[in-house]
């Protein structure tokens, strides 16, 4: 049993070293070592009042400092009773420390899926009830840490189950366990590996952590809709019936286009509209905090008396609508953008093409006057918890434009919206939602809990940015304020996996169980379509599958030509559509050709060519695969000849 107990290993961070050695973890002092991250036995305690039955305990003294020595304040993450469903898991495995190691170590890649489940596969992730393995890869971390503190990260290749508890395992890779660190006094992750047939002699480490509730993760943001809603007199959300009245809102400006002038956008239409606020700052700006009437861990949002937030708007109403009432739809913005991004070129020529008329507001939260609060989180993420609670209040504003959009005493009623006879130009019969870049990656939430649309494409589609963000090149601007603050590389990394548990509350991946097949209470049903771009620079095209795996949609194959991908097996684990047109929802691969070279297969963004994110957005061919899935009755059609899908600019 006492050799049991060395060999199935649990981690104890906080546990009593038998050696000076073992006062050190990942050759640095132990104090602020996290790792293994995320786990129960050091991270969490019981708590009865949970659905979990645990709660995060995070110590301050413990968590990563700044170069300022302000250590990171854990309050909101203890608020959690689990971990996040994506979560990035982190450990250090000190005879892992080069990309040659980690490949002869045997662990399951990235770049082919289908190793997780070998016999003596290294990596496990198992549902600890029941032992069974969940999809997942390992990748050494490929940043600029040093050697000593590059760690192994772990990822689930579908998103965990809210709530259940898992067990990592790492085995056969040739060394005992690290004695005076690590020791395991849990009888649930024995019992899981018993089911899995690990046998014990082959384990290296193996520890177990909990997923945060559903509860825990949704229930803020569905507080806030609810009670919103309810002002306007709707309570029953999921009938899709809209009831009460439409959401107050001021036009601020009408601007009138000739054809010479513009021959795609007829009439551009500027305004606010009013949003109950539930931040702690009048008027809902930058850097606010939800507001909490009581102190209790698991407290609700609640409104301060008369705070309210004034959302910009803006529509664009193509020269159609005024021959054909159009359709409307939601456009959500990229990366800390703002609304004016619907006037880009690929957003106009979708509204003339096929006539709709684009509505869209701030993704508040992530927005471009969020900047500055975004600056002042990479110098001190103690303040990160002020995004999270904005996003949330920023899905609120899209869901009430939403609303008003597709309310028939709504926009559809106001002189700005008709025609020279007094004709509406909207069609308020359905409501859609379109997006790109960021706004896919908080528009799968927003689809999650809208009331008002049924379909939504979520272009260059992802979600995780704890994954995302070392993929990205958009995070080198940000890194050049993250790394001065957080120097080592190592500890950035395992920062950008905490902040993860609650950027979950605000983006897909916390939700993305119930963006289509289960929806939160009081709300519809969803379906949405994926649009990929091969070798994407921005957004990491491993998570777009991860997303797709994750909401239940069917893959497009072909998917992409042969030497187009760097996986074995491309899509591995999404099912094919087997038929035209399809009802449910899909993820289609767009490909710009050998002008991008194929992105690496490390934690690392792709660099090479030219960036494929805009490319699938600028193409006619998607954008009538995507008209077609936005209409009533829609669907996902083959636009593509049974091939895979090129853009326009293939090849240059």
């Amino acid at each position: 049993m006492r050799r049991l107990a060395l060999l199935l290993t649990l981690a104890v961070v906080a546990a009593v070293p038998a050696t000076a050695e073992a006062a050190r973890c990942n050759g640095v002092p132990k104090q602020g070592c996290l790792l293994p991250f995320p786990n129960d036995y050091a991270q969490t305690k019981r708590d009865g009042r949970t659905p979990t039955g645990r709660r995060v305990a995070l110590v301050r003294s413990e968590l990563p400092a700044n170069t300022s020595g302000k250590r990171i304040d854990p309050r909101e993450w203890n608020r959690s009773d689990g971990f996040s469903p994506g979560q990035p898991i982190t450990v250090h495995v000190p005879f892992i420390r080069s990309q040659a190691a980690f490949r002869r170590s045997g662990i399951v890649p990235v770049n082919d899926l289908g190793r997780y489940r070998g016999r003596r596969q290294p990596l496990l992730l198992l549902d600890q009830r029941s032992g069974r393995r969940r999809i997942v890869w390992g990748e050494l971390d490929a940043g600029d840490a040093s050697p000593r503190t590059r760690n192994l990260i772990i990822h689930p290749a579908k998103n965990l189950v809210p709530g259940r508890r898992y067990v990592v395992v790492l085995r056969n890779l040739g060394h005992r366990a690290p004695r005076g660190l690590w020791r395991t006094t849990s009888r649930p992750l024995r019992r899981a590996l018993k089911k899995a047939k690990v046998r014990r002699g082959s384990v290296y480490l193996a520890w177990s952590f909990t997923v945060a509730s559903d509860r825990s993760l949704t229930a803020r943001l569905l507080r806030i809709r609810d009670d919103a809603f309810r002002r306007l007199g709707d309570r029953r959300l999921g009938d899709r019936v809209i009831q009460g009245r439409p959401p107050a809102y001021t036009i601020t400006g009408v601007q009138n286009f000739t054809p010479a002038q513009d021959p795609l956008i007829a009439r551009r239409v500027t305004g606010t509209v009013e949003v109950p606020c539930y931040l702690n700052r009048k008027g809902c700006p930058p850097g606010a905090r939800f507001h909490y009437s009581s102190r209790k861990p698991d407290a609700l949002p609640t409104q301060m008396k008369g705070n309210v937030a004034q959302a910009p708007f803006q529509c664009n109403v193509p020269r159609a609508a005024f021959s054909k009432p159009s359709r409307i739809a939601l456009y959500g913005h990229g990366l800390l953008g703002s609304h004016t991004q619907i006037e880009e070129i690929n957003i106009q020529n979708m509204s003339a093409e096929h006539d709709f008329t684009f509505c869209a507001t701030d993704w508040a939260g992530m927005a471009s006057e969020d900047v500055p609060n975004a600056i002042e989180i990479l110098r001190d993420i103690s303040k990160f918890p002020s995004l999270a609670d904005r996003l949330q209040q920023g899905i609120v504003n899209t869901l009430y434009l939403g609303r008003l959009l597709a309310h028939p005493q709504g926009l559809a009623a106001d002189a700005a919206f008709e025609t020279a006879g007094d004709a509406s130009v909207l069609d308020t019969s359905e409501l859609y939602f379109d997006s790109n870049s960021q706004g896919a990656i908080l528009g799968g939430l927003a689809t999650a809990v809208a009331p008002d649309w049924r379909r939504a494409v979520l272009g260059v589609a992802t979600m995780n940015y704890g994954t995302l963000l070392p993929r990205s090149v958009d995070f080198d601007t940000y890194n050049v304020i993250f790394k001065p603050a957080y120097p080592d590389g190592g500890t950035r990394r395992l920062i950008i996996s905490l902040i993860q548990m609650l950027w979950d509350r605000g983006e897909t991946n916390g939700w993305a169980y119930h963006v289509t097949g289960d929806p939160p209470p009081n709300t519809p049903r969803h379906t949405v379509l994926l649009h990929v771009a091969v070798g994407d620079h921005q957004v990491a095209n491993v998570m777009s599958d991860v997303e797709a795996r994750t909401i239940g949609a069917r893959a497009y194959r072909p998917a992409v030509d042969a030497g187009r991908s760097t996986d074995r097996k491309p899509l591995y684990g999404i099912p094919s559509i087997k038929g035209f047109p399809f009802k449910g929802s899909a993820i289609v691969y767009w490909d710009g050709g050998p002008q991008t070279p194929l992105p690496p297969v490390l934690n690392l963004p792709n660099r090479g060519g030219l960036d494929p994110h805009a490319f699938p957005r600028n193409t006619v061919a998607a954008r009538a695969q995507k008209s077609a899935f936005l209409a009533p009755g829609g669907a996902v059609i083959d636009v593509c000849g049974g091939r895979p899908c090129r853009t326009d600019n293939y090849g240059g």
